[in-house]
């Protein structure tokens, strides 16, 4: 029944055409948009025919009817994050998440919500929150995910234990309470939960396509109700049966629960509009108990024990997964509070207050104290903060073993198997038994207290061997959780990656009975065709064994990708984190919402970009190009993304290749040679500035260098720091040295900050050098791909430094971008160079500096309450630890909020075609903050950027850290503002040098003047 039709060029035209003319929405029909849509985040590539992204409801529903008019097939999706195939086909993507978000109808006397399919998960349950209700089924994506991919899916998560012991049950079907629905033939009806079986005889005597529907699923229940009731385990014995459709919800003991039968059909059988969920009363208080256990199947074998104790989640973690971690140095404070053992049970339990659930997490572990193969150790938790750090190192499982230090790259497949959890145990016995059959390797974690087990694993799918012995593998591990009575999928769905094992698990006879359930809701199977029913072969459409990218010399040497830009092409795994708005990646995302602007999204077009058939320009592809322009080089992707993708590394990679033999825009000169242009303007500081600020010549510098003319233009210290550092003389002969790293923007814009710095090292008794040649990191060279330059920049830096590398003297740096570069883009750019090691190793921030190689550094105590912004690079390379130590050590009542990239990003927020998102990534949570804060509030960031966007857009100017550590060596700031007395010296300081100036300019002027009137006598 699956249909192959393949849509060409003419055909597309025609169709986006009369889709453009009907909707509201966006209708994206071109290469770069079916290259976006081709990938979700599983092994499967399939591009599609073209793109919507409805704004109404009615926009779906006119989709439905031109496709229908051309023969198209359709594909609904959400978050795009599916493991098994389902989000990718040869078919129009309804893509329902960027305007379909509406939370419509809370009810809190039914306990029901009502919403459109865009809602993110996590979203729901923040408004939800107020009320005391939540909706329990999470999977790992619920901050991205949305809810109509739950409902597609059938997805669980970690609290399905609570949704199953206090809630409805614990997959989505069982939350659901009515859908609004969608046929492929324009039908739409509300389908709920249980019909008494006289409301179907009437629906059926009523006629129509709904009456047709209702007495096609009618006799399909009654011909194989036997069947299902052999076949089907009931939800209460084996509460992970995800795969396959949900014939057992037709039974009259059921209700003939529609609603509930077509959760998992994933796009197969209806287009979902609306969906009514029931919800659960929340629990007030949370105790996690972490236990450990001497390996993964013996703590599987404690867990129907614990689920007597009825806790609200059960995860399970292997010693692997512990391993991947811990040498990736992921959640390391975490890790080290596990308690001993080699496999470890993470055990939620709720209550109305702490002592409740503590009561309940104490009378468990006394309970588990009696047992056989009794737990190794365990820690009970009750502080939050705790227990975020812990679920974070559960949470992390994808990311970890995706590409894990033994160099052998994981993928899905066999991510998601369940079984009952009394099996648990023996299960995961055989299944690492039939990993060590086939060498493969991967860690065992999951929802363990529903028997459902994740792990990605080693398979070879770059290779036609590697794919046969994938197969064999995928047919035996079919056979190996069907012998346990188990289900194919316990949360991802089938897809196309087990619905060809989908035989094994329900026999010919009901695999029948899946046709006949598709054609009743898709005659003409247009519906996501190819998954679940009829699908293509789990090794069909695989991307990687098909993806021969081009062998390419690059500037960048990507050692942690095997030195290979292809191998960097296949890095993101799909999983969508960067399509969140908290922490700092992705900040154009957060502000577009565009897929092409998620990390995600770039990295899934620098894949066809390699791949060559959707998008065939390569370097020069205009598509990528676009794409990666709203890239703020954060870095905030190299920390935030599970797999540690580094987008500011391949924009600049892409630039240096898509500009070769061409002309920059004039910014890449402007704005990457600010070095240069600095020392120019150093020799005349007022003058320029003067230059850049009077009313006609401000707008003519603005726009030769491609600037808003709403920005700006930060103004030249009247003495750069450099030069005042060159006449003081040498303080603390003695003292250990220190080379202070007098980075561009700090040594012309804001010396004085530097010379706090100075103070600040001194006052703990090391003697400061600064490099007084004129030696840059380079910075901006990277926002335009200027990449030679960018290394000669390093080289000329290694020379110079050459003596204190050797010896090893520390490098304290103050502005977050430059020691970024020494951390970050100099080994990747240098590798090999021992001297590039060294310089990173001994790179830091003031603040790393001073609490990690200062012995008992105490700075005096500030009284304060502070609102810390911090630069991107800071968060991202160096990580805000010694930051936050060194706050935390001055006594200040501070506020890191979650506000993600300030926006202006280096030369991103002066660039004039950037400054609407510049903007918009400010205006999301750091201004509104920094407006709100009080006068007395210290306003501090350490990076140039953040400074000079909240100076630009409030009424308040940030301090460094260092301006910081000196106003507590004085006592504090003076006055109410804690920056006023900083602007005043800093207004002093221009004033004078503007007098000096223009008595210079005077002095001259007269000079010429008289000159030319004794020249003039002279000659009469």
């Amino acid at each position: 029944m699956r249909d192959t039709i393949k849509f060409d060029d003419a055909e597309r035209d025609t169709l986006a055409r009369d889709l453009g003319a009907a909707l509201s929405g966006e209708v994206r029909f071109d290469a770069g948009a079916r290259a976006l849509y081709a990938n979700d985040a599983s092994n499967y590539r399939q591009p599609p025919i073209g793109v919507v992204i409805p704004q109404t409801i009615e926009d779906i529903i006119a989709t439905h009817r031109i496709c229908r008019a051309h023969g198209a097939p359709i594909l609904s999706r959400g978050g795009g994050t599916s493991l098994s195939g389902e989000t990718v086909n040869h078919a129009v993507v309804i893509d329902h998440s960027k305007y379909l978000h509406h939370i419509l109808d809370i009810d809190t006397d039914s306990g029901r919500v009502t919403l459109e399919t865009g809602v993110i998960n996590d979203k729901l349950n923040e408004a939800l929150e107020p009320y005391g209700l939540v909706f329990p089924p999470d999977p790992s994506t619920h901050k991205w995910c949305t809810i109509g991919g739950n409902v597609g899916n059938n997805s669980c998560g970690t609290h399905s234990v609570q949704a199953q012991f206090y809630g409805p049950g614990p997959r989505t079907a069982d939350n659901v309470d009515s859908l609004d629905v969608l046929t492929y033939d324009g039908e739409r009806m509300t389908l709920k939960d249980r019909y008494e079986e006289s409301e179907i005889d009437a629906i059926i005597a009523a006629g129509g396509r709904q009456g047709e529907i209702f007495a096609g699923l009618k006799a399909l229940r009654d011909r194989n109700a036997e069947q299902i009731r052999a076949q089907y385990p009931s939800i209460e014995k084996m509460p992970r049966r995800v795969s396959g459709y949900n014939l057992d919800d037709l039974l009259p003991e059921n209700g003939f629960n529609l609603a509930s039968a077509l959760c998992g059909t994933e796009g197969t059988c209806v287009t979902v509009l609306h969906v009514t969920l029931k919800l659960t009363r929340n629990v007030k208080h949370r105790t996690l108990a972490v236990i450990g256990f001497e390996d993964i199947a013996v703590a599987a074998d404690h867990v129907p024990v614990i689920m007597q104790h009825r806790p609200i989640a059960l995860e399970g973690i292997d010693y692997e997964l512990f391993e991947d971690e811990r040498k990736q140095h992921m959640h390391e404070q975490a890790l080290s509070r596990l308690p001993k053992g080699k496999a470890w049970l993470l055990v939620e339990l709720g209550g109305d207050d702490r002592q409740e659930s503590d009561t309940k997490a104490q009378a468990l572990m006394d309970a588990l104290k009696q047992t056989e193969d009794r737990p190794t150790g365990y820690s009970i938790l009750d502080d939050e903060d705790q227990q975020q750090k812990l679920w974070e190192v559960r949470k992390s499982g994808l990311g970890a073993t995706a590409f894990p230090p033994d160099g052998r790259d994981h993928w899905p497949g066999w991510e998601d198997s369940a079984v009952r959890p009394e099996k648990l145990g023996a299960y995961l016995r055989d299944l690492r038994k039939l990993y060590d059959k086939y060498d493969y390797k991967g860690p065992l974690y999951g929802h363990f207290g529903q028997g459902c087990v994740h792990s990605r694993i080693s398979f070879d799918l770059h290779t036609p061997e590697g794919v046969k012995k994938f197969r064999a593998f995928m047919e035996e591990a079919g056979d190996l959780v069907v012998s346990y009575g188990g289900s194919l999928s316990g949360e991802h769905g089938d897809g196309q990656a087990r619905a060809e094992l989908l035989g094994k698990m329900y026999g010919k006879e009901l695999m029948q009975a899946f046709r006949e359930f598709k054609s009743i809701w898709d005659p003409q199977w247009k519906m996501n065709p190819g998954k679940v029913i009829d699908p293509y072969k789990l090794d069909e459409n695989l991307r990687l064994v098909n993806f021969h990218p081009p062998k390419t010399a690059t500037h960048f040497v990507f050692p942690n990708d095997k030195r290979s830009f292809g191998r960097v092409a296949i890095r993101c795994v799909g999983v969508g984190k960067c399509r969140s708005d908290g922490g700092t990646m992705c900040p154009s995302y957060m502000v577009t919402r565009e897929e092409k602007h998620a990390t995600r999204g770039r990295a899934r077009l620098l894949f066809e970009m390699m791949q060559g058939d959707v998008l065939t320009d390569g370097w020069r592809s205009e598509t990528v190009k676009e794409s990666l322009d709203l890239c703020l080089s954060c870095k905030g992707c190299k920390s935030d993304c599970p797999v540690n993708v580094d987008m500011a590394a391949y924009k600049a990679e892409f630039l240096a290749h898509y500009y070769e033999g061409r002309m920059k825009p004039i910014s890449a000169y402007a704005f990457g040679l600010i070095d240069r242009w600095s020392r120019l303007a150093s020799r005349l500081p007022a003058v320029v500035n003067f230059l850049t600020h009077a009313p006609g010549f401000s707008g003519i510098a603005k726009e030769l260098t491609g600037m808003p003319q709403a920005r700006s233009i930060p103004k030249y210290a009247p003495q750069t720091f450099k030069s005042w550092f060159r006449q003081r003389s040498v303080r603390n002969t003695a003292g250990p040295p220190v080379v202070l790293w007098a980075d561009t923007f700090t040594n012309h814009f804001f010396p004085d900050i530097a010379q706090a710095a100075v103070e600040v090292l001194e006052s703990q008794g090391y003697r400061v050098r600064v490099p007084l040649q004129p030696i840059c990191c380079g910075r901006p060279l990277y926002e335009f791909g200027l990449l030679d330059q960018a290394g000669q920049y390093l080289q000329r830096v290694m020379d110079t430094l050459d003596n204190e590398i050797t010896a090893g003297v520390p490098i304290v740096g103050l502005e977050p971008s430059c020691i970024s570069v020494f951390r970050d883009e100099l080994i990747n750019l240098f590798p090999d160079d021992p001297r590039a090691q060294r310089l990173s190793k001994h790179s830091y921030m003031l603040s790393e500096f001073l609490q990690q190689q200062v012995e008992n550094y105490a700075p005096p105590r500030l009284a304060r309450k502070a609102l810390v912004q911090p630069h991107c690079h800071h968060k991202s390379i160096m990580g805000m630890d010694a930051e936050q130590s060194l706050l935390d050590k001055l006594g200040l009542d501070y506020e890191i909020p979650d506000s993600g990239c300030c926006g202006m990003a280096g030369s991103f927020g002066f660039e004039k075609d950037k400054y609407d998102v510049s903007i918009g990534a400010g205006e999301r949570v750091l201004l509104p903050k920094v407006r709100a804060a009080s006068a007395a509030t210290l306003i501090i960031a350490n990076g140039f950027s953040c400074r000079e966007q909240i100076a630009q857009t409030t009424n308040r100017r940030a301090l460094h850290i260092a301006q910081v550590l000196q106003m507590a060596l004085h006592g504090g700031p003076q006055g109410p503002l804690p920056e006023a007395e900083v602007g005043r010296r800093r207004a002093a300081a221009q004033s004078k040098s503007n007098r000096n100036t223009a008595a210079a300019l005077g002095a001259l002027a007269a000079g010429g003047l008289l000159a030319w009137g004794v020249s003039r006598r002279k000659r009469h």
